[in-house]
């Protein structure tokens, strides 16, 4: 594989201890070939003064911390290959499986390929129960098994996901969005299976609460990107039947007619399927004017 062709991403956030290791470990197993791209999201320790000794890495400086996903795009578009891989700073990922990852995107089979830790490796008690509900929402959206849907480790056509700049969010759920959207839009995807080492010093940036609230929040404009005719439809066949039901509970045992109360249900649950259908028909339209761009 033709390493001139890829350009490395590397988002980083207060990353002092590991970076420079990562950074020299990349270089030592793939030579000069690769472009690495660094962006230094604004850290507040040495980071940024580790990284202004390195001469054959591109360093994108923000002065404010934007977010993972914010940074990804920055590299993105500062990239100038055909190929760009995602690749965490701290430590976790492994370079002997950037090649295997990579290859089946240089030489055109795959559109995107992204890694799949081992569930062990990827496994933090906290966190299992949101991960649990969100791996089990996106794949009903994206209609088919997703082996790991947030590694960090993964590579895209250059120009194909620039095209979807806009959509990915600014913080860790760039990951998923990236991963939901290229299956959903039809492109070759697949999954490979790579190693994940704990993050440097083994400590989890774990917050039950924070985390929680993330979660339900990424399921929401998951839903509503991808599937928001869905949710629309869910809601309005809930207040279609609940208005229903209390109608003809009232109209036939009371004989009071149709109560206002349920006739208002009812006419919240129609309008809701037709905002079901405008909102999908804007989704759509909105991402397929991004491609044609």
């Amino acid at each position: 594989m033709d390493l001139k062709k890829i350009s490395i991403l590397i988002p980083c956030f207060n990353e002092e201890q590991t970076v420079g290791n990562t950074l020299s470990f990349l270089r030592l197993k793939l030579g000069p070939d690769p472009e690495i791209i660094v962006v230094n999201d604004g850290s507040s320790d040495r980071t940024k003064e580790i990284l202004s000794g390195l001469k054959d890495v591109i360093v994108i400086n923000s002065k404010i911390n934007r977010g993972y996903g914010a940074s990804l795009k920055k590299a993105i578009n500062a990239s100038t290959r055909e190929v760009v891989v995602w690749f965490d700073a701290d430590g976790q990922h492994h370079p002997d499986d950037l090649v295997a990852l990579a290859t089946p995107v240089v030489s055109g089979d795959l559109d995107a390929n992204i890694g799949a830790r081992n569930s062990k490796d990827a496994f933090v008690l906290k966190r299992a129960p949101g991960k649990f509900l969100l791996r089990s929402v996106s794949q009903i959206v994206a209609r088919r098994s997703i082996p790991d849907l947030n590694c960090g480790f993964r590579c895209f056509k250059t120009k194909l996901i620039k095209k979807y700049l806009t959509l990915l969010p600014d913080g860790f759920s760039a990951s998923s969005t990236s991963t939901l959207l290229m299956i959903r839009r039809g492109y070759r995807v697949d999954f490979h299976p790579v190693k994940s080492s704990l993050r440097g010093g083994g400590k989890s940036r774990v917050s039950i609460v924070k985390d929680g609230l993330r979660t339900l929040r990424l399921i929401g404009n998951i839903l509503l990107l991808f599937d928001s005719f869905l949710v629309f439809t869910a809601f309005s066949f809930l207040m279609l039947s609940t208005g229903l039901v209390y109608s003809f509970y009232i109209a036939y045992t009371l004989r009071l007619g149709i109560p206002v109360l349920g006739a208002t249900a009812i006419l919240i649950g129609v309008l809701t399927f037709f905002m079901g259908l405008i909102s999908s028909q804007i989704s759509e339209l909105r991402k397929e004017l991004l491609e044609s761009m």
